[in-house]
């Protein structure tokens, strides 16, 4: 159905904002960064700690209420209702998740450096930095069939040469067997665990709500395709649920088992 012009709201980055209510966008986003802000800048362990544990809870309780509840009850309803609701929840998720995705990830691995759990940190980074940026650029890429845009391009080729240089920085020298070896295994699974929660959160999940929100602002929102990726997202969501349930055990066995 045609929306007027008056009834769609404005594209870009403001309109989302509005979409979502402005007030709840800026604090969204202010509030746990400043949060972590605040933290790194006091260098005080138990403070940043309380910014990473709050954080997650807050992600992984989101994650899991989407999987378990949000999901199968929106899934019950007719095309149009599933869409005009992600078309109100979508805006609000878009500034929320990711800004505590990146909180509770920024602020884990800072604070497994500071306890001094965390040998070969900066090899590991590198690596880690390269294993998600590349991947999250050509999934992006591939949800808006851009991979052939010369934007996409040149994003993905900063993209390579920035964690390539990185790595070509730290790595060299390095031994890896004894890299590979002296790691804690539960860093190497805490790694292994972030890495797809941010494949599926930044290169999949985030896409599909920018998808989404193109629809809406668009003369003629295709109800089907919104909904369509609202559910994948909210069963993606459930996924990230558990993946952040099990970075919690892995936490535990890093604190008490290693």
């Amino acid at each position: 159905m045609a929306q007027s012009t008056a009834e769609r709201p404005e594209w870009g980055i403001g309109g989302l904002a509005q979409q979502a209510n402005t007030a709840f966008a800026v604090g969204a986003v202010v509030v746990p960064l400043g949060a972590l802000a605040a933290a790194l800048a006091s260098n005080d362990v138990q403070a940043l700690t309380y910014v990473h544990v709050m954080a997650g809870v807050l992600w992984t309780g989101i994650d899991l209420f989407m999987g378990a509840v949000l999901g199968p009850v929106v899934g019950g309803l007719d095309p149009k209702q599933r869409a005009d609701f992600f078309g109100r929840f979508t805006p609000k998720m878009t500034f929320l998740m990711p800004t505590l995705a990146i909180v509770t990830i920024a602020g884990g691995i800072t604070l497994t450096m500071q306890l001094k759990r965390f040998a070969y940190a900066d090899q590991w980074l590198a690596i880690f930095t390269a294993v998600n940026t590349v991947p999250i650029v050509l999934i992006i890429g591939s949800q808006f069939d851009a991979l052939t845009d010369w934007r996409t391009l040149t994003v993905l080729g900063l993209t390579v040469a920035g964690s390539g240089a990185y790595l070509l920085a730290t790595l060299p020298g390095t031994a890896l067997i004894a890299m590979v070896t002296t790691t804690s295994p539960w860093i190497l699974a805490a790694l292994g665990i972030v890495t797809l929660l941010g494949l599926q959160g930044f290169g999949v999940i985030l896409p599909g709500e920018i998808r989404i929100y193109r629809q809406i602002a668009s003369e003629n929102p295709d109800t089907d395709l919104i909904g369509e990726i609202g559910m994948r997202n909210a069963r993606l969501g459930g996924i990230q649920g558990v993946l952040q349930l099990s970075i919690v055990f892995v936490m535990v066995g890093l604190r008490y088992l290693s």
